[in-house]
């Protein structure tokens, strides 16, 4: 089986690791020239493409999954790079099936609600915008080139290297624990698979929240990360004051509460996560 990987970075890099190990030949590409040189250890060398400025020149190879991990461009409601994505592979050959990596800020605010992949789309923020406009411009161009569609929509990601330990040696705050909003995540590890199962299931199809279906807030979130890590707990502040001292960026996470149903992964597909829970999925990612 033939793998086309678009924006390998940690995520894609154990994907790929995934696809290789099941004897898929694997092709990559990204950005970044040190993410490309760290590439250097897959089988397939990977490319150098930027979708933002992609060359004249860029060489995608036809395959049967697809996957497009890069985050949408631009400052707007729409994601011009997917735009870009899409002319690309229709001039190497069309995939059998496109997995896109999308986020469960496409939800908006849910006001603390389970929410499901019925659930209806309703972006507060601008980066929500972008994913949901690269969600709909994709499924009406899957849908025209009859190119089988699934869309994992994901929070917030954790794992090793990926844990806000400069913001707790700082020392910054967090809301109080009774005014936090939900939230939700997944370790990188069980993202990757998740992404490997629903790129060679042959029944996957649509849309799947994946988290680890343990919603708590963001404030326990840091309290637990502290805690494992022998550190101070962050000091709490208010809303008001929140809104007074953190940036417009950080206020824009604060504003949404929902609890993310992952179910359908796991009953439709058989997912099973290797780290169900916060407890473990720390554990591992300091030990590594």
């Amino acid at each position: 089986m033939n793998v086309l990987i678009i924006g390998c970075g940690d995520t894609g890099e154990r994907l790929a690791r995934l696809h290789e190990a099941a004897g898929d030949t694997v092709r990559a590409t990204t950005r970044s020239a040190e993410r490309h040189n760290k590439l250097q250890t897959l089988q397939q060398a990977p490319e150098l493409l930027d979708l933002d400025h992609p060359p004249g020149n860029v060489q995608l190879t036809e395959a049967d999954i697809l996957y497009m991990l890069v985050p949408p461009g631009g400052n707007g409601s729409h994601d011009p790079r997917m735009a870009t994505l899409l002319q690309l592979i229709e001039q190497v050959g069309l995939p059998r099936r496109f997995v896109y990596i999308s986020t469960t800020g496409v939800y908006g605010d849910c006001s603390g609600d389970w929410v499901t992949e019925a659930s209806p789309r309703q972006p507060h923020s601008q980066r929500a915008w972008r994913r949901a406009a690269a969600e709909q411009q994709l499924e009406i161009w899957a849908t025209r080139m009859a190119v089988e569609l699934v869309i994992l929509r994901v929070p917030g990601i954790y794992g090793p290297g990926r844990l806000p330990l400069a913001r707790l040696e700082r020392g910054d705050p967090v809301l109080h624990a009774d005014e936090a909003p939900w939230s939700n995540r997944i370790h990188i590890e069980d993202l990757a698979a998740a992404c490997a199962l629903v790129g060679t299931h042959p029944e996957a199809n649509g849309v799947y929240n994946v988290t680890d279906g343990r919603p708590t807030t963001m404030t326990d979130y840091f309290n637990q990360v502290a805690d494992a890590c022998g550190l101070t707990r962050p000091p709490q502040i208010s809303r008001a004051e929140a809104e007074e001292r953190f940036s417009a960026n950080m206020l824009s996470f604060l504003n949404e509460s929902r609890r993310i149903d992952s179910s359908r992964l796991r009953k439709e597909l058989g997912m099973q996560l290797k780290y169900p829970d916060l407890a473990s999925g720390l554990e591992a990612s300091l030990s590594k």
